[in-house]
C-alpha cells in the first residue's frame, strides 16, 4: 500500500514569538558582557572639615630691660632720678662727677652764662660739684622725672615754682644732708655733694624715672643714623659767654666736649662726651625775678614746640620737638611724623634761646 508524505507547515504567530525570546535572549547576554548600565549620582557633599583652633596663644616676644635715661641695656635700679645744678663758669671747671651722668641739660641765666642740670640714675658718683641754686627753667625740665632736685639755695619766689613742681627738694641752704664745702675753692664755688646719701633720704614713693626720650635698640637704629646727613663739628653759641663745641670721635663713638677751644674735661681729667647731642631752640625771655644789680633772670618756655636736631653717630637731623604740658617729657619727632630715637647711652640737651642762640653744623 503506498504511503502518502505530508508536510507540516508553522504557522506565522509561533515565528513571532520565537523572534521575540531570541531578541530578549540577545539582551540578556550583552547585559552579562559588561554593557554599561545608567548608575544613579552620589549626592553632593557640603560639610566641612572642622579644625580646632589653637588653644594657647602665641607668647609675647621678651623685651630686654633697660635703663630708663640712657636705654642702656640693664635692669634699672627703682631709686629715683636725681638732678643736681651744677655751676659752669671758668672757675667752677674742671667739674666732678658731670661724666657720669645720663642726661645734662644746659642753660644760659643771668649775665650770659650757662648753668647745668646733671641728672643721675643709672650710675652713682662718689661726689658731684660745684653746686649752685635753682632757676625759673628747672621745673619745666625736670618735673617729668618725678624725682629729686639737689641745690644749695634760691629766691623765695623761684623756690616757690619748685615746691610747685612735685620735685623732692634737697637745699643746703635748708640743711638738707649730704652738701658740705669744700677746700681749696672759694664760695660760692665750693658746695659739693654725695649723691649716695641724698638717694637715701628719698622719700617713699620716688621711684624710678619714666623714659624721657625714646631710644632704639642699636647705634645703628637712631634717628640720625638712619635718616641723617654727615657731620664732624657742632659749633654752638648759646649767648656771648657762652660757646661749646661739640666733635665727632670715631675711635670712641661719641661726641667729645670743648668749651670755645679748649677741651673739657671733669674733674678726674676724664672727656667730657655724649653719645647724643640734641639741640633745643626755645623761646628765652625774662622772667619776672632779679639777680645782683637788677639783671634779668631769664627762663625757657618749654610748653608748646619748635625747632630742633640730634647728633648721633657723627650724623644729624632736624626734628621737632614738643612738650604738652610741664609734668610731661620733652618728645622729638622726625619731619615724617614719627619719633626720632636716640643712640643707647647718655644725652647733653643745648637749651638754644631764640632769636638770639644758634647752631652751626659742619
Amino acid at each position: 500500500m503506498a504511503r502518502t508524505r505530508t508536510t507540516a507547515r508553522h504557522p506565522r504567530g509561533v515565528r513571532a514569538r520565537a523572534s521575540a525570546v531570541l531578541a530578549l535572549v540577545t539582551s540578556l547576554a550583552l547585559a552579562a558582557c559588561g554593557a554599561p548600565t545608567a548608575v544613579e549620582p552620589l549626592p553632593a557633599v557640603t560639610e566641612r572639615p572642622t579644625i580646632a583652633p589653637a588653644k594657647v596663644p602665641a607668647p609675647a616676644p621678651e623685651v630686654p630691660p633697660t635703663w630708663p635715661l640712657t636705654g642702656v641695656p640693664g635692669t634699672p635700679d627703682p631709686r629715683p632720678a636725681l638732678a643736681v645744678k651744677i655751676e659752669n663758669t671758668a672757675v667752677a671747671r674742671p667739674q666732678s662727677g658731670l661724666e657720669q651722668a645720663d642726661v645734662v641739660w644746659e642753660t644760659v641765666v643771668e649775665f650770659e652764662v650757662s648753668r647745668l642740670i646733671a641728672v643721675y640714675h643709672s650710675q652713682v658718683p662718689q661726689e658731684v660739684g660745684p653746686i649752685r641754686s635753682v632757676r625759673p627753667m628747672d621745673p619745666a625740665v625736670l618735673a617729668p622725672t618725678r624725682g629729686m632736685l639737689v641745690y644749695s639755695g634760691g629766691q623765695p619766689g623761684i623756690l616757690d615754682l619748685v615746691a610747685r613742681s612735685g620735685l623732692q627738694t634737697v637745699s643746703h641752704d635748708a640743711g638738707a644732708p649730704g652738701l658740705y664745702r669744700v677746700r681749696g675753692r672759694s664760695a660760692p664755688h665750693n658746695v659739693y655733694g654725695s649723691p649716695a646719701t641724698w638717694w637715701g633720704i628719698a622719700e617713699p614713693g620716688r621711684t624710678a624715672p619714666a623714659e624721657q626720650f625714646a631710644f632704639a635698640r642699636r647705634p645703628e637704629q637712631g634717628a640720625a643714623a638712619v635718616a641723617g646727613t654727615p657731620a664732624g663739628t657742632l659749633d654752638f653759641r648759646l649767648s656771648a659767654q657762652s660757646r661749646p663745641v661739640w666733635t665727632w670721635d670715631a675711635a670712641s663713638g661719641t661726641w667729645l666736649r670743648s668749651e670755645g677751644g679748649t677741651p673739657a674735661t671733669a674733674a678726674t681729667g676724664a672727656r667730657l662726651s655724649a653719645v647724643n647731642v640734641v639741640a633745643i631752640t626755645a623761646p628765652h625771655p625774662n622772667s619776672p625775678f632779679g639777680a645782683q644789680g637788677g639783671a634779668p633772670v631769664p627762663t625757657y618756655e618749654l610748653v608748646g614746640e619748635g625747632d630742633g636736631v640730634v647728633a648721633t653717630g657723627g650724623r644729624t637731623v632736624a626734628v621737632r620737638w614738643r612738650k604738652e604740658a610741664e609734668d610731661q617729657p620733652l618728645r622729638l619727632f622726625l619731619a615724617d611724623g614719627s619719633e626720632a630715637r636716640l643712640a643707647p647711652g647718655n644725652t647733653w640737651v643745648e637749651l638754644v634761646p631764640a632769636g638770639k642762640g644758634s647752631l652751626t653744623v659742619s
